[in-house]
């Protein structure tokens, strides 16, 4: 074994900081480690956790600028589409519904789209949609208003539709720009989401620049466009019982967007924004790690703790919960 060698082996590996314990019966049985960030207004790290410059995938959280890199290419999307082209919507009636108008629209149908058959995102949904004989479908999958959004740009510009979700396609490449635009750091790693999207890398740091450059944005700007819609219908980005849904509607002029793998952003209309990725990607510790972030920025309120409440059971008692950490 050559020195180098046997030095990276003796180096051990970096362990994330505790974000969140779980906590039963007095007893903290678990924990969920993780980064995070907070920026102040005018863009500066006011609180590091972690390493929030390492890379991460952040999933769903990238969605505004796909979004916004839609607008770029030409398709001129509004409103509550223009919230469902940023979504991962819950799969509720009037979401599903409006996919389906905007397929139409662009003259396409369900079978275009290239999202994985699922069910509908929110438990109470699946369990309505599976009681009434529902079967999984590409258009209940949680990401279909993006791709019915990023199928109707390429039709607009003579792209091809079978290969919209390629890397090299020119829609992907576009949004890779928006991406390394708005977070101002080159994309680390290209991968694969879990809709077929191409994915982009970036820090935290760099997630958090970009939600704060969307909410300061010019008027009319491709990015200030997105978050507007995504305020202004917030219901179409989530759904009716998210947090996401909760926080721009309670907040007002907060920009709220969670991704998969327990990944969160979120900008204030005044430039401070948060991000934060759990190690482990337990959803069940974003509402606690996002309620205290929230309070570090001075918000707080009634929807804060409806976010970070996280009980756990004990038969039909309560006997602890998910509390951060940090």
């Amino acid at each position: 074994m050559s020195s180098s060698t046997a030095a990276a082996a003796a180096t051990p590996p970096v362990i994330s900081p505790v974000l969140a314990e779980v906590v039963r019966s007095g007893f903290v049985e678990g924990r969920h480690r993780g980064s995070l960030v907070v920026l102040a207004a005018d863009g500066s790290v006011d609180l590091a956790v972690g390493d929030p410059y390492a890379p991460v995938f952040p999933r769903s959280s990238n969605k505004p600028m796909q979004a916004a890199a839609i607008l770029r290419a030409g398709l001129d999307l509004s409103g509550e589409r223009l919230a469902l082209a940023a979504a991962s919507h819950s799969g509720e009636r009037f979401q599903l519904d409006l996919v389906r108008k905007m397929l139409a629209d662009a003259g396409l149908t369900e079978a275009d789209l290239q999202t994985p058959p699922d069910l509908p995102l929110d438990p109470v949904e699946a369990e309505s949609y599976l009681a009434a004989g529902g079967v999984r479908e590409r258009l209940t999958m949680n990401c279909s208003g993006k791709h019915a959004a990023m199928l109707a740009v390429c039709g607009l510009n003579g792209w091809d539709t079978a290969s919209y979700l390629d890397p090299a396609h020119p829609l992907q490449q576009l949004v890779l720009r928006v991406v390394e635009e708005a977070s101002g750091e080159r994309v680390a790693a290209v991968g694969t989401d879990g809709c077929g999207a191409p994915l982009m890398g970036i820090s935290l740091v760099g997630l958090a620049t970009a939600f704060r450059g969307f909410v300061l944005a010019e008027p009319g700007t491709a990015e200030r466009r997105v978050a507007d819609a995504m305020r202004a219908h917030p219901e179409y980005v989530a759904g009716t019982r998210r947090p996401d849904t909760w926080l721009m509607r309670e907040v007002p002029g907060t920009l709220s967007k969670m991704g998969a793998e327990a990944v969160q952003a979120v900008a204030l209309p005044d430039g401070r924004a948060l991000a934060f990725k759990v190690d482990d990607g337990a959803t069940r510790a974003l509402g606690p790690v996002l309620a205290r972030a929230l309070r570090r920025l001075g918000v707080d309120g009634p929807v804060v703790e409806r976010i970070g409440r996280a009980p756990l059971m004990g038969g039909a008692a309560e006997v602890g919960e998910i509390r951060a950490a940090f």
